[in-house]
């Protein structure tokens, strides 16, 4: 499952091409546009898993992702060593850094959950709006208050869907939660400009992406098509799923074609293909260079020009 002498270059920084199975030379690892593209080669750093989703790396260089149909929730320490956090995870999709000892969750089944790492404890944050479930909780993205921004779906959701409606919601640090948009085409992904005046929605049976202006937190308005992922060839309609955003504001979308970069004004920077269908995308290294992504069976790191931000860290 695990190609251990890469361990370090998630954790740490990458030894690109020194160590690890190099996809570069090959077909299906291929940069399509160049203004922003690898330093180095694609490597699978671990693969074996039925569908791998929500990377996130915590401040000592941990990295926690889901495996969804496994209920599951993964963890590498900084030694290399897989272990399993959880096998009752309530099909958790998007996983969320909080401090050295916290993890946060968006369940699937219905619930944005914090886990406390030090003795495996879960805490129930919200798992309802106006007294019914919510559909299947899908991703997630925590501005400077404390507040969340989430998704909600119908990805795994009961039919007909508890919610009606498929919606961005916010839970304040207070415990409020409120609903910010009507009925969107799969809302999936979800960040925020480095501002945070800007709210980044990825649906995923649609092309466009979208933006809303944050007037003040948990209130959004003028919502607007940010940019149009390419598509593949003779297929229309195919969104993207995850999102990170890197410390120049920069946007990695994962995609049918892999992750798809875009500036700050929507303008397309380029496309990293991988073997697999890309999940989702964070970084990690030391310099956190190292673009981290989930694609279906396997996890795969490639280092980057430019920073993630280290939003939540």
């Amino acid at each position: 499952m695990l190609n251990r002498c890469l361990l370090s270059a998630v954790v740490f920084v990458i030894a690109a091409g020194i160590c690890g199975e190099s996809l570069a030379e090959t077909d299906t690892a291929t940069v399509k546009k160049k203004t922003i593209q690898p330093l180095g080669p694609i490597e699978r750093f671990a693969t074996g898993f039925q569908f791998t989703e929500g990377p996130a790396v915590m401040s000592d260089g941990k990295l926690y992702f889901t495996d969804i149909p496994n209920n599951a929730i993964q963890s590498f320490d900084s030694s290399g060593f897989l272990s399993l956090f959880t096998g009752e995870s309530n099909h958790a999709n998007g996983l969320w850094p909080l401090s050295d000892d916290k993890l946060l969750a968006c369940e699937m089944d219905g619930a944005v959950v914090r886990y406390n790492l030090a003795d495996g404890s879960r805490e129930v944050l919200v798992d309802e709006y106006e007294g019914v479930r919510f559909n299947a909780c899908n991703d997630l993205v925590v501005d400077r208050l404390g507040g969340i921004y989430f998704t909600d779906p119908h990805y795994r959701a009961p039919t007909p869907l508890p919610q009606k409606v498929r919606a961005v919601y916010y839970l304040s640090s207070e415990g409020e939660v409120r609903r910010l948009t009507g009925d969107l085409n799969a809302p999936n992904g979800i960040g925020l400009s480095l501002d945070e005046k800007t709210l980044y929605v990825i649906p995923s049976m649609q092309s466009e992406m979208l933006a809303f202006d944050i007037d003040e937190p948990g209130k959004l308005s003028n919502q607007r098509e940010f940019c149009v992922l390419e598509q593949p060839e003779g297929v229309q309609g195919t969104g993207g799923d995850g999102m990170a955003v890197d410390v120049e504001g920069n946007l990695y979308i994962t995609t049918h074609l892999g992750v798809q970069i875009f500036s700050p004004s929507g303008e397309a920077l380029g496309t990293v293909a991988f073997p697999e269908r890309s999940c989702n995308v964070t970084f990690g290294g030391d310099d956190f260079k190292t673009m981290i992504v989930t694609a279906q069976t396997s996890v795969y790191v490639v280092p980057m020009p430019i920073a993630g931000s280290r939003r939540g860290m």
